[in-house]
């Protein structure tokens, strides 16, 4: 191992501890938020079994406003929400309140895209053997989009692990703002292209252990 690595290993460890706390608190809120959203706004489209046009335009709008937000101002915008929440705007658990709302969002848009690839010959089907919505969505929706939907999941976490990069504005630490404050700021440029490096390995671990697990799945 590299000297400098050795010289710097505690913080290193701390920050990647930092970054997998605010990407992992992140994608449980993707799961159990962004994934209801994302159904329900396929649910309320037109021509859908929950039609809503008025339920569709609001939830559409407000993923839209939160996707098309620049992240770094949104940090900044909720940061008297995250002082409510959390208790304070600094610090990784703060962190993690923006980066969630992002989450959801992102990750409920395409959850919402992986829905519409569903052949509409499947709910005609499950319509006709007396399915309810429920069954629908759990037994034949979720079933046909896994794959997508693990693909979608994919491509979230590895935006979250950029976005997390970020968090240091708000002292949220991660493998981002170390390479920034003690590579970048201290002129140690061998210790930041280690930190990119790092980062570089998580995202194509990520990358394949996802497109896998969908390959496996994907029964099509």
């Amino acid at each position: 191992m590299p000297d400098i690595l050795v010289r710097y290993q505690s913080e290193i460890w701390q920050s990647i501890a930092e970054t997998f706390m605010m990407v992992g608190v992140s994608i449980l809120a993707a799961i159990l938020v962004g994934l209801p959203l994302g159904t329900w706004l396929y649910l309320s489209r037109k021509g859908q079994l929950l039609e809503n046009q008025i339920v569709f335009s609001v939830l559409n709008l407000v993923v839209n406003i939160v996707r098309s937000f620049p992240f770094l101002l949104l940090v900044v915008f909720l940061i008297p929400f995250t002082r409510l929440i959390i208790g304070t705007a600094i610090g990784t658990a703060a962190a993690t309140v923006p980066l969630s709302i992002i989450a959801i969002a992102h990750y409920a848009r395409l959850v919402e895209q992986s829905l519409i690839d569903v052949p509409r010959g499947v709910i005609e089907a499950a319509l006709s053997m007396g399915a309810s919505v429920k069954d629908i969505i759990f037994k034949f929706l979720y079933v046909e989009a896994r794959s997508g939907l693990v693909l979608g999941l994919t491509t979230s976490i590895i935006s979250f692990i950029s976005y997390s990069t970020i968090m240091g504005v708000v002292g949220g630490g991660g493998i981002g703002d170390f390479a920034i404050r003690y590579g970048y700021q201290q002129f140690q440029t061998e210790l930041m292209l280690y930190m990119i490096l790092i980062m570089l390995v998580f995202v194509q671990l990520i990358q394949f252990t996802g497109t896998t697990v969908a390959r496996i799945i994907d029964k099509r």
